[in-house]
């Protein structure tokens, strides 16, 4: 086990009417002046954005707000927010949405408390050293940003997807309803299942081999999410299904199972030029690539390859030929993807071949730089996953 710090501050009020208390907890940490930070249809028509204004109202706590923003957050919105949000003078932003709003939120808290742009500092990879204090509710367990470090911003100008991380983005605090989701897709609700195993897988298979106990709890992460998903999506107002996932959003992505890691998320940021290019769900994008990628690379790691298939996916192990194993619980991962509707070739994503170099120069910077994986990952190898999904 590698030596590690592990930093989780966010407060989290979670269950049933848990964002019932957002006025009398916002107003015990100091807060007079809210932003309001969400998307484009979904939280305003369940009327989520009226039942928290009213609550605000309640403990005489101000707001303004802030709506429009998209999947795969923009950098102009942000750049909007910064601006409004201090001729506003708020002292709070409190996202209600999924992972892009969350994003978003925190891009715009970057720039207040640190005089920057977000997109230069994201691009040169300035650490930011001052923080403006974000809140989240959820109502899409995907991301797991209401608990991470990290954020993800596309510039249209460019295309380009690219993140940040740094523990002063983490929020101050997060409210987590499960009831928030059983109006999700099928869709998006398979896509949040998809994200929080991508943000497990990516800590999971890393070369270290003496790590048994974060590996367990990953393991028990993904055999709760791989049983609660095929609940959810049969059964999208099914309680505990919804929690499970919600939940698990939150501690797939806030550390918990990469201590002692090297952690590198080659697969997320070969897709991050998916979504930029081709504006994809990111999740989409995962769930074909990422089988490409076990496929491609399971022969460096046999040992966790077949572990992952015995203990997440109940394949027998095959001692005599582990790699037999490990291929099996690359299919069964492959096969449980389509089963909850999600894309598994780049065709189902429209990407055709004649796409693949372009998307690869995004990814490699036309062939000077590589992904760190297993093996380093350059334009050739990046082509041959590509050819494999």
């Amino acid at each position: 086990m590698l030596n590690f710090e592990y930093f989780t501050p966010t407060k989290v009020y979670f269950g049933r009417d848990s964002d019932d208390k957002i006025g009398k907890v916002l107003k015990e940490y100091g807060f007079r002046k809210i932003l309001l930070h969400y998307g484009t249809y979904s939280a305003r028509k369940s009327g989520l954005i009226d039942k928290i204004k009213g609550i605000l109202a309640d403990e005489g706590i101000k707001h303004v707000e802030l709506g429009g923003v998209e999947a795969n957050p923009r950098i102009d919105l942000i750049r909007e927010g910064i601006e409004f949000a201090k001729k506003e003078a708020v002292d709070f932003i409190l996202a209600i949405g999924g992972g892009s709003v969350v994003d978003s939120a925190k891009s715009i808290g970057m720039g207040i408390a640190n005089g920057m742009d977000p997109w230069d500092m994201i691009i040169n990879q300035i650490m930011p050293t001052k923080s403006f204090p974000v809140g989240v509710v959820l109502t899409l367990a995907a991301a797991g940003s209401e608990m991470s470090n990290s954020h993800v911003v596309t510039n249209p100008e460019n295309n380009l997807k690219r993140s940040l991380n740094n523990d002063l983005l983490r929020p101050v605090v997060a409210f987590l309803n499960p009831e928030h989701t059983f109006s999700v897709s099928k869709f998006q609700t398979g896509c949040g299942i998809v994200d929080t195993f991508m943000h497990t897988f990516e800590r999971y298979f890393t070369a270290e081999e003496d790590n048994d106990l974060t590996d367990r709890i990953a393991e028990g992460l993904m055999v709760a999410v791989k049983n609660a998903g095929l609940v959810a999506i049969n059964e999208p107002d099914n309680y505990e299904a919804r929690a499970t996932l919600m939940w698990a959003s939150s501690l797939s992505h806030n550390g918990l199972t990469g201590c002692g890691k090297n952690m590198l998320f080659p697969v997320h940021k070969m897709e991050h030029d998916f979504s930029g290019l081709f504006d994809v769900a990111h999740a989409a994008g995962l769930s074909v690539l990422f089988p490409a990628w076990a496929r491609y690379i399971y022969h460096h790691d046999i040992r966790k390859f077949s572990q992952f298939a015995n203990r997440v996916w109940g394949i027998e192990m095959d001692h005599e030929h582990p790699e037999n194993t490990a291929l099996k619980g690359i299919e069964a991962m492959t096969e449980y993807f389509r089963a909850i509707g999600m894309p598994t070739t780049m065709e189902e994503l429209g990407i055709n071949p004649s796409d693949y170099e372009k998307i690869v120069d995004m990814t490699t910077d036309g062939g000077k730089k590589e992904l760190m994986s297993y093996i380093p990952l350059g334009k050739e190898e990046i082509l041959g996953i590509y050819q494999l999904a």
